[in-house]
């Protein structure tokens, strides 16, 4: 389980600002969209909406988005790295972020289902060694 896979958070412009958290998982692009920046510090939480996912090619993408298309905007990655995933179950996800701006443990842990709909919870766990 311990493979270095890719990841990305992708900036997104769209009719509300926010940040795509996208995770190398099982041949695709697992992704969450965040309302705001990534946690940068230890116990900082933020709401993460799982979205599609993605094919791993758009962990490249930047660009605009044409207007009157799902998630128009512009879009510019803000960060991008590797990761080793140390935990997946139905209800938890942590991984060890390995990137030029975010570095560390971080966690996924889903409070909150709604038809397709699902709520994580996004927290630092701890700092990168």
């Amino acid at each position: 389980m311990n493979k270095r896979k890719i990841f990305v958070i992708h900036e997104h412009f769209a009719k509300k600002h926010h940040f795509d958290l996208r995770l190398e998982i099982n041949g695709v692009l697992k992704s969450w969209a965040i309302p705001k920046e990534m946690p940068s510090r230890k116990g900082e939480k933020r709401l993460a909406v799982e979205v599609d996912d993605h094919p791993l090619e758009y962990a490249k993408f930047e660009g605009e988005i044409p207007e009157g298309t799902y998630g128009a905007g512009k879009v510019i990655i803000w960060d991008s790295g590797y990761f080793l995933l140390l935990k997946k179950g139905e209800n938890v996800i942590e991984i060890d972020l390995r990137g030029k701006k975010i570095r560390g443990t971080y966690v996924l842990l889903l409070f909150r289902k709604e038809n397709t709909r699902k709520n994580w919870l996004l927290f630092k766990k701890h700092e990168a060694n």
